[in-house]
């Protein structure tokens, strides 16, 4: 069965835009470089323009282990260490049935 992240992200004060340049480059690599990964999409808060939020869908366990193993997610850890005013809040799901 698939596993979805859904990922909540705060931007710092002043950095949202550099922020969703990071988050828009990183969506053409993972759309590029990873078949197992069934849907990527970000979102931004209608009442904070600060948080982002991560919708994202792989195949299974082994897609989206291989999706935190990438170099494209390792260089996005760097890239936005220094934009986030807050850890980011992260919830895994399990897919238990599908029509």
């Amino acid at each position: 069965m698939s596993v979805t992240l859904i990922a909540k992200i705060k931007a710092k004060q002043g950095s949202e835009k550099e922020l969703e340049t990071a988050f828009r480059d990183m969506i053409k690599k993972v759309r590029a470089a990873e078949p197992g990964c069934l849907a990527y999409v970000l979102h931004k808060s209608n009442q904070d323009p600060a948080l982002f939020v991560w919708y994202e869908t792989y195949a299974d366990q082994a897609a989206f282990d291989a999706h935190r193993k990438t170099d494209h997610m390792k260089e996005m850890g760097a890239r936005i260490a220094n934009l986030l005013a807050e850890k980011p809040q992260i919830e895994l799901l399990t897919e238990l049935d599908r029509k």
